[in-house]
């Protein structure tokens, strides 16, 4: 990876971080559920936004740490574990889809990239979607204590927080990185993922 691809990769990380934690930490509906609470948010959409811009790795790290960060610094500091290691799976899914199978970051015309960024955000939140209340009734009954049913119970609720979380992040995510694509190539800011490698490839031959 050349110094620019890897201070833009940097920068654009460190920027997905921060709008990770201010969607949030700011931008976060709460949903009580007696002495527990889940929540409706837009943390999510800017985990797969920085997936579809940077790839899987840097787009999931940026989301796991920055939304990580959010609940060390509010009430979901129980949840930190759970959340980074979501995150980062939402992260690399939609890389995976994004940038292995559909290769995204080359040239294409409007309507591949449309299609293939809508399906890349589907396949991270669809798993979103499944795993989020399946990890966190294991995660709450074995290692918070929680009593099964009231973790059962808290599980059901926070999978229709999540299904509304995952159809606002499809469709945010998509049209904010339609919007962003063709911007960054304009002024050079647009990050390739996969030519460093294949740089090296053309290199070694």
């Amino acid at each position: 990876m050349n110094g620019k691809q890897t201070t833009l990769k940097l920068a654009q990380a460190a920027l997905m971080a921060a709008l990770c934690y201010i969607g949030f930490q700011f931008l976060r509906f709460d949903i009580p559920i007696g002495m527990e609470k889940t929540a409706i948010h837009f943390g999510n959409t800017f985990c797969v936004l920085g997936a579809l811009l940077l790839g899987g790795v840097w787009g999931g790290l940026a989301g796991a740490v920055g939304m990580t960060i959010a609940d060390l610094t509010s009430d979901y500091v129980t949840y930190a574990p759970k959340t980074f290691l979501l995150k980062l799976c939402i992260g690399l899914i939609v890389g995976l889809v994004a940038h292995k199978i559909a290769k995204l970051s080359q040239e294409h015309n409007k309507s591949y990239v449309m299609r293939w960024t809508v399906i890349s955000a589907v396949s991270g939140m669809v798993f979103n979607i499944v795993a989020d209340p399946v990890v966190g009734y294991f995660y709450k009954k074995y290692l918070l204590g929680m009593e099964a049913d009231l973790a059962k119970t808290l599980a059901k609720i926070t999978a229709l927080a999540t299904v509304v979380n995952a159809l606002t992040s499809v469709v945010i995510a998509s049209l904010l990185y339609a919007a962003l694509r063709p911007a960054l190539i304009k002024s050079d800011l647009y990050v390739r993922i996969g030519r460093e490698k294949q740089a090296k490839s053309n290199i070694a031959r």
